[in-house]
């Protein structure tokens, strides 16, 4: 693919899964830590480089990362965010310095499979645009429906997006195909509407055309952010050893 930069957000306190561990990137899932999954999963499409945003107990999560990254030979940089408390939008912003182009965004608590991101990536953004990859399986038993955030779409288009949404046609995965509109719209959104949300910033881009729904299809993925989900992923990564990563 031509993009090759993967952002990943990993500033967060991940309160929900304190009884798995203190720090929600490092939580394992059948054997592997979660960020290491994603990690693992994107390089293996082709991405070439990452920049992982961290907060919350960053003097454990850097080094960390840093190992990862003598292990495996990726080349990972950290991000401190010190609002690392406030919305995930503030941790894209902080990442705003050091990605020029087009990027892939993803949550370092989400479990996706190769198919996802190669969907993502297969998509061609026009200028402006920032794509989110979305389930339209309204039944997916691996989605937690107190969770997870709703869109609504038509066609191609996200029309609306958010947790709370009574009309909705799809799922948010958590994984994006970003374009630097994403930076504008999260400041935007922050200005006119106190929402630093990504959210928030893809409203934003809905109210111009510009936040595109790209179907999953039925590729793998699952929110780690309850004990519940965490159980339920481990369940599948044990059925299914080669999914979302090795």
């Amino acid at each position: 693919p031509m993009i090759k930069d993967l952002l990943i957000i990993a500033a967060g306190k991940g309160t929900r899964l304190k009884d798995k561990g203190d720090i929600k990137p490092l939580v394992e899932v059948a054997g592997k830590t979660l960020i290491e999954r994603i990690l693992h999963t994107a390089f293996s499409v082709g991405i070439s480089r990452a920049t992982v945003v961290i907060g919350y107990k960053s003097q454990v999560l850097e080094p960390y990362l840093q190992s990862l990254s003598e292990d495996y030979g990726w080349p990972i940089k950290t991000v401190f965010n010190p609002q690392f408390e406030q919305p995930n939008g503030l941790s894209v912003a902080a990442a705003r310095p050091y990605l020029t182009g087009d990027f892939v965004l993803t949550m370092c608590d989400h479990i996706l499979d190769e198919m996802l991101l190669q969907r993502l990536l297969s998509h061609s953004l026009q200028p402006g645009q920032v794509a989110l990859g979305v389930d339209t399986r309204l039944n997916n038993p691996m989605v937690d429906l107190e969770d997870v955030t709703k869109v609504q779409k038509a066609g191609s288009h996200i029309r609306d997006i958010g947790k709370h949404l009574t009309h909705y046609n799809a799922f948010d995965t958590g994984a994006f195909l970003a374009s630097p509109a994403l930076f504008d719209a999260i400041e935007q959104s922050g200005k006119t509407h106190s929402d630093y949300s990504i959210s928030g910033g893809m409203k934003i881009l809905a109210q111009n055309n510009s936040a595109i729904a790209v179907d999953i299809g039925d590729a793998l993925w699952i929110d780690v952010d309850s004990p519940e989900m965490h159980t339920l992923a481990e369940q599948v990564l044990q059925d299914k050893p080669h999914a979302a990563a090795r």
